[in-house]
């Protein structure tokens, strides 16, 4: 039963309910792409998708406009797949159950992917549509982008004829989004030295770290919120400090550009060692409490039974991994002294992972300059060599570049003056400190004149993800008003 059916406008909400039935997380894109080509060969539209699940619509202008420059439309298929501590879903196969809340659209417990299926709607609309005048549009749906940009990073852009982008990949109606941050994402191998379980540690037990806010890595980020991968490592360490323990089955995050929620690790324990183990956690939980009353407050320390590790990481490794983990850059790390209030550099570690050899640390670096993202990038590897064991730090994705802002851009004096007439008053023109898939765009076209357009969202990247359906409503005559000037 359609859940969205009353709300206008319709032609938008009606794809963007469509697309939240259908399972789209990061690196499950297959299904959703097959999709939009599917509805593009239903209306005659070119349709060409990569083996990433990038997805390119060609559509002819019309109305008058059907010999303009080309448009670039830019979206991303992908959502972060997040829920919360006691949801059953499984985000590979079931889909995202919608609640509409007065003027916002929510999920039942998981994250909404508003973050970007709102913008993909918008573009699937002007594919669809017949009335609106527009020149003729080269729809770009990229996927992974929430991974490290993979799929831009891999998308042919030859293909494209366009040298003016409005992506959709924005989080506020009031603003037009002119430059943006770039990053990198990186990984860091710990290896284990598995060893089998020591005789002398019979006694196994599961620590967890629960409660925590989460968040957008750039977003949010300089809200002091927990990371709970970080906060992991720190409850290690102090216990490592007092007994001898072994680890096994690290496991936290959702994604890597998501400020992590929870994390848990099985501890191989001495009968001896299991009450002092568990007063330390208990002190350290009542001391993070009440660090995190204002920014995490639900955060709590747990320690429950476990059934026995096949395996565990040796003494040496498991100091290693938890000293390592502590000591790598989180957060924001310089603000701006060009944009006032703006962070310049910031890092998300994200994800901790089991792997075959040990454990893998998954990390966001965003920058609003290259020297700064390079030299944050250094100073992991340099940890790592100190660490030693084999630590090895590693680049994964593409080194996205910035977006720079262009304030003699024509896209943005049209958009501004559309702006001006359809909703009143003047947009505040932004330069962000997130990463966007732009700079990569820009770098790869030259002289691609971009802009971002968005709709009021909150809390991306989390389970209190929403998007507000008026302000989708005030946007869309916006971006039809938009793309009717462009001759």
């Amino acid at each position: 039963m359609p859940v969205l059916s009353s709300l206008e406008p319709r032609e938008v909400l009606g794809f963007f309910e469509t697309m939240s039935d259908i399972p789209h997380g990061s690196g499950n894109e297959e299904q959703v792409a097959d999709w939009v080509v599917q509805f593009a060969r239903e209306r005659g539209l070119e349709a060409i998708q990569d083996d990433l699940h990038c997805v390119l619509v060609r559509k002819p202008g019309q109305r008058g406009l059907e010999n303009a420059p080309p448009l670039i439309l830019h979206g991303h298929l992908d959502m972060v797949c997040e829920k919360d501590e006691g949801v059953d879903i499984d985000f590979l196969t079931e889909p995202i159950r919608l609640v509409v809340d007065g003027d916002y659209i929510t999920a039942a417990g998981t994250s909404l992917g508003a973050d970007n299926g709102i913008g993909v709607s918008y573009i699937l609309a002007l594919l669809d549509s017949t009335d609106i005048p527009h020149p003729p549009l080269e729809a770009v749906l990229t996927a992974m982008e929430e991974k490290g940009k993979v799929g831009a990073a891999q998308f042919d852009t030859s293909q494209l004829s366009g040298k003016r982008m409005i992506d959709f990949n924005w989080i506020t109606d009031k603003e037009i989004l002119a430059g943006c941050s770039g990053d990198v994402t990186l990984t860091i191998d710990v290896p284990a030295e598995w060893e089998d379980v020591p005789a002398t540690h019979p006694e196994s037990r599961l620590l967890k770290v629960r409660g925590l806010v989460g968040g957008h890595c750039e977003f949010d980020i300089h809200l002091e919120r927990a990371n709970a991968v970080l906060v992991l490592a720190r409850v290690l360490n102090a216990v490592l400090a007092r007994h001898d323990v072994r680890i096994s089955d690290p496991h936290g995050g959702a994604q890597n550009n998501a400020i992590p929620m929870d994390a848990q690790v099985v501890l191989a324990l001495r009968p001896e060692d299991v009450a002092g183990v568990e007063a330390i956690v208990a002190e350290l939980g009542a001391a993070l409490r009440s660090e995190y009353r204002t920014a995490d407050p639900g955060i709590r320390l747990e320690v429950e039974p476990a059934d026995a590790p096949e395996r565990v990481f040796s003494a040496e490794a498991t100091a290693r991994f938890s000293r390592l983990t502590s000591l790598i850059p989180n957060g924001v790390l310089s603000w701006s002294l060009v944009v006032p209030g703006i962070v310049e550099s910031s890092n998300n570690l994200g994800t901790v992972r089991t792997t075959d050899d040990g454990a893998r640390l998954m990390s966001t670096i965003t920058a609003a300059v290259t020297s700064r993202k390079h030299e944050v990038f250094d100073r992991i590897r340099a940890l790592a060599a100190l660490a030693g064991g084999g630590v090895v730090v590693e680049q994964y994705g593409l080194d996205a570049p910035e977006f720079p802002y262009q304030p003699e851009s024509r896209l943005l004096e049209i958009a501004a003056k559309a702006y001006r007439d359809v909703i009143g008053g003047d947009p505040d023109v932004h330069v962000s400190q997130c990463s966007l898939e732009l700079g990569m765009f820009s770098q790869k076209i030259p002289g691609l004149d971009t802009i971002s357009i968005g709709t009021e969202l909150h809390d991306l990247h989390s389970p209190k993800e929403t998007v507000n359906h008026r302000s989708v409503a005030k946007v869309w005559p916006l971006v039809r008003e938009v793309v009717s000037r462009l001759d």
